[in-house]
């Protein structure tokens, strides 16, 4: 377990995107967080205090989380220069870069001096194994998406907490840097070796008795050209009885390839659902969750009525209008559950 409370670091960010890990930590756990570091060049905020290193330690902060992510997953020069400031404070560094902190030797050697913990994240479980398809007892659910970052974590997050406000059982399982914080366990899923992707999804969601519901993070889309795979390997290793697609309205292009337009979302849809049937031929779709944070909110409700009528489930903004109409479809299509 990372030592907790932690203090989020944000850097010089000037992309809302790029500090997501934070902001996600920030909004689901905050009883976690002591506050946030920001550079001189950073633009953003999580709404959090700020504090230096020594501040933060003063205020009973344990563990800097490296809540920031960038193209490749790098850590910069003046990351690692700040990391080594953060353990000489004498805060433990967590960090879900593909980089890791172990292969920076001013950053080791800073640990070693300072008896500070690193922790990487996105260093997966050993000897995962190979997945198989065979069913297993339990309900899965699995987020699925139009593209990367369109609020996969943000809406299996919120639909663990409505599920479980309703005294059922259902768990979230994290796939991801930032829901491995939140969650506090999980598998980097992009850090899987291809051939293991599968069965690290069959491994975080094994067969359950208990009538509850694994709700497993999703990542990427199928399709995005750049990580379809990921995203197949997940759709076959979670055998996941229900999807819910998640989409961000006004998105102009593919996240990070601009000139290539988002699918359609009953291609989308239709898509994710002809994928998933190799392992679970009665996967069903139980809604859609739109970021519409673009928009104001008479046209988010706009927009979720065209969806509903077009595609026939239910379609809400998990942060602005909650999962509740996604939950009573959920329970109405799987009426064998049990309460907590």
């Amino acid at each position: 377990m990372i030592p907790s409370p932690y203090l989020l670091y944000l850097g010089n960010s000037t992309e809302p995107l790029s500090v997501k890990t934070s902001r996600g930590v920030a909004a689901w756990r905050p009883e976690l967080c002591v506050g946030e570091y920001r550079g001189e060049a950073c633009t953003l905020t999580v709404g959090l205090d700020h504090y230096s290193f020594e501040e933060a330690v003063k205020n009973g902060a344990k563990t800097l989380i490296i809540g920031v992510a960038n193209a490749g997953g790098v850590l910069g020069p003046q990351a690692v220069i700040d990391v080594v400031a953060a353990l000489k404070a004498g805060l433990n560094v967590a960090s879900g870069l593909h980089e890791r902190l172990s292969s920076h030797e001013e950053i080791r050697k800073a640990a070693a001096e300072t008896g500070r913990q690193l922790f990487d994240v996105r260093e997966p479980p050993a000897k995962l194994p190979i997945g198989n398809g065979r069913t297993r007892a339990g309900r899965r659910l699995l987020t699925v998406g139009t593209d990367c970052s369109v609020g996969k974590m943000y809406t299996t997050l919120a639909l663990e907490k409505e599920l479980q406000a309703r005294g059922v059982n259902a768990n979230f399982r994290a796939t991801g840097q930032t829901g491995i914080f939140i969650a506090q366990s999980g598998v980097p899923i992009d850090a899987v070796i291809a051939d293991f992707i599968s069965g690290a999804a069959e491994w975080i969601s094994p067969a359950r008795e208990d009538g509850g519901w694994d709700l497993i993070e999703g990542q990427g889309s199928l399709f995005h050209p750049s990580f379809a795979g990921v995203s197949m390997g997940l759709l076959h290793g979670s055998q996941p009885d229900a999807l819910v697609l998640c989409h961000e309205v006004g998105r102009a292009h593919m996240r990070g390839i601009p000139g290539r337009e988002l699918p359609q979302l009953k291609d989308c849809l239709e898509t994710n659902l002809k994928a998933a049937r190799l392992t679970n031929p009665n996967v069903k779709a139980v809604g859609v969750a739109l970021n519409t944070s673009n928009v104001d909110g008479d046209e988010a409700q706009r927009v979720c009525s065209e969806i509903e009528a077009e595609l026939g489930l239910p379609c809400q903004d998990p942060v602005a209008m909650g999962v509740n109409k996604i939950t009573d479809r959920l329970l109405e299509c799987f009426e064998s559950y049990e309460l907590a």
